[in-house]
């Protein structure tokens, strides 16, 4: 389905009862909503479960390519309020983490819980930002198919990247973005805040998910978020990387779900 969100048509999918405990799913770069088919089928029992493709991504509009993770957090809100959902649990993947930190520090009072998967609280060091640019050119010049098969190469773990279907499978995701989506996307992560003195602000329930082989976001990177946030729990997802629900969904669904039903039931 689509629904208009500040100008922009966006992509989403629900599905749950509206009585249940909502849970909003942020996909991460260079990704969509589809990346969460198999936790949308694990959860849509016990809560209502909501995922969609974030601005410039998937099947959502781009715009001018000119937006910012405080234009993300504004889109985030306005669906919120357009589905009438008043608080929600947030769960965000890399990206969608920085997307989540940033609009509980901003709109506290609209997040119940907070899962934090391969992601980190920091801004991006210079060096990130020159990768980052590296990333734009490289796209520009050879397309999204390359990059998308060079991202994989970085984002699973050996393992996964041998995996043929599991590859296929996030490459036909990735491939479904345009390049300017992409390229603001990746302005606009560069250009993010730093969120880490928020964290010993955060007194919702919060787990903290890292892919033991994550390169993008190592372990450590997720143990100091960690060490912050006094009322989270932090679990590695073996034989994984930086996609941990893409290679591993059986443990990352059955920690999400231990997670949620302690926190927030849902029979």
């Amino acid at each position: 389905m689509r629904i208009t969100v500040n100008g922009l048509k966006v992509y989403y999918v629900i599905a749950g009862a509206v009585s249940r405990p909502a849970i909003v799913l942020i996909h991460g770069f260079p990704m969509g909503s589809e990346m969460w088919q198999s936790q949308i089928h694990a959860l849509k029992r016990n809560y209502r479960v909501l995922a969609y493709d974030l601005r410039g991504q998937g099947r959502s509009e781009t715009g001018d390519g000119q937006f910012t993770v405080e234009s993300l957090v504004d889109d985030l809100i306005a669906l919120l309020d357009e589905l009438r959902i008043e608080r929600a649990i947030l769960s965000g993947l890399s990206m969608g983490g920085y997307v989540a930190l940033r609009a509980i520090e901003r709109y506290t009072d609209r997040v119940k819980g907070l899962i934090l998967c391969d992601t980190r609280s920091e801004a991006d060091s210079n060096e990130g930002k020159l990768a980052r640019a590296s990333t734009i050119k490289a796209i520009k010049k050879d397309g999204v198919r390359r990059f998308a098969t060079s991202f994989l190469r970085d984002a699973l773990s050996p393992s996964g990247f041998s995996d043929v279907r599991l590859v296929r499978a996030a490459s036909r995701i990735i491939c479904k973005n345009r390049p300017l989506g992409l390229c603001g996307t990746l302005l606009a992560v560069a250009a993010r805040t730093d969120t880490s003195g928020f964290l010993p602000k955060i007194e919702v329930p919060t787990l903290i998910l890292v892919g033991e082989q994550d390169r993008i976001t190592p372990p450590d990177l997720s143990g100091r978020m960690h060490a912050a946030i006094q009322c989270s729990e932090l679990h590695t997802i073996s034989h994984a990387g930086h996609l941990s629900n893409l290679e591993n969904p059986s443990d990352f669904n059955r920690r999400l779900l231990e997670f949620l039903y302690e926190n927030f039931g849902g029979q």
